[in-house]
């Protein structure tokens, strides 16, 4: 069986309250060896920390564009302490998840706006103060994340994965250059994504990780249209055992055996995420 890191998910959240230890055996069960926790605010840092230490998984610490509208300046300094404190867990290896969200209307405009891009900067220079990586949110805002990067490079490459990257070659191309992963999930299993998947095809092997941000960015076989769900089914729910199946899709896109596409993209994982370690579970 292929083992496979699932770069980016979510175990912490509310969909999966009542089975998170059954889901992360399935996963397991899959071939699914590990698994990254990003926190999306203070209020969940010790949840993904008790996750990742019950499963024998990973974490990161950071505060989520989508949760700057609630969260206090207050709070950086909260993460500042708890990256210091917890510096020494080998649990903990990034700092996110962290970055910029232009999709949501209320995010674009003054003053949130201004606000997760205060509190993205601010993080980035947690990132660097903590020498860790970064974990990045780059919807509809690879231009303005990339500026912040480079703002704060320090003369150094980052570490670290653009999380469900959607943008295209150039901008691949210069998140690769920084020294960032390009994270793959669901999204490139649809046949209607023809630049993703185009893209998934022409970049090197060796700046592809996989993730399935779960419970969200349900893959193909997973996704219920806005109609269906107006009928009688639900959205079906995203989980850390979709990788696999994820992983063969691309493989076929690019013409390789799916054993060498999940040896690569672990081990381009673990580049990502220096601290990464593959604990038994």
């Amino acid at each position: 069986m292929s083992l496979w890191i699932d770069t980016h998910c979510h175990l912490d959240a509310i969909e999966f309250a009542s089975d998170v230890q059954a889901v992360r055996a399935r996963a397991a069960a899959a071939g699914v060896a590990h698994c990254v926790l990003p926190a999306v605010c203070v209020a969940n840092f010790s949840a993904v920390r008790r996750l990742a230490q019950e499963s024998a998984d990973s974490y990161a610490l950071g505060i989520h564009p989508m949760y700057v509208a609630q969260s206090q300046d207050a709070d950086l300094a909260l993460l500042d302490a708890a990256l210091q404190q917890h510096r020494a867990d080998p649990k903990l290896v990034a700092v996110g998840e962290i970055g910029l969200d232009y999709f949501v209307p209320e995010l674009c405009e003054s003053p949130f706006r201004e606000r997760q891009e205060y509190f993205y900067t601010e993080q980035l220079k947690l990132a660097r103060k903590h020498e860790l990586p970064v974990l990045l949110h780059v919807r509809r805002s690879v231009d303005r994340v990339l500026k912040g990067l480079r703002a704060h490079a320090d003369g150094k490459v980052w570490c670290g994965i653009a999380h469900a990257f959607n943008g295209g070659e150039q901008l691949a191309q210069a998140f690769i250059a920084l020294g960032l992963k390009l994270g793959f999930g669901g999204a490139v299993t649809f046949e209607r994504a023809l630049q993703l998947r185009r893209l998934a095809v022409s970049l090197p092997l060796e700046s592809m990780v996989l993730e399935t941000d779960a419970p969200d960015m349900p893959p193909r076989w997973l996704y219920r249209s806005a109609a269906q769900r107006v009928g009688s089914l639900k959205q079906a729910r995203n989980e850390p055992s979709a990788l696999p199946r994820i992983g063969m899709e691309l493989a076929r896109l690019r013409g390789m055996e799916v054993s060498e596409l999940a040896h690569a993209t672990s081990m381009n994982a673990l580049a990502a995420l220096p601290g990464l370690v593959l604990h038994s579970r």
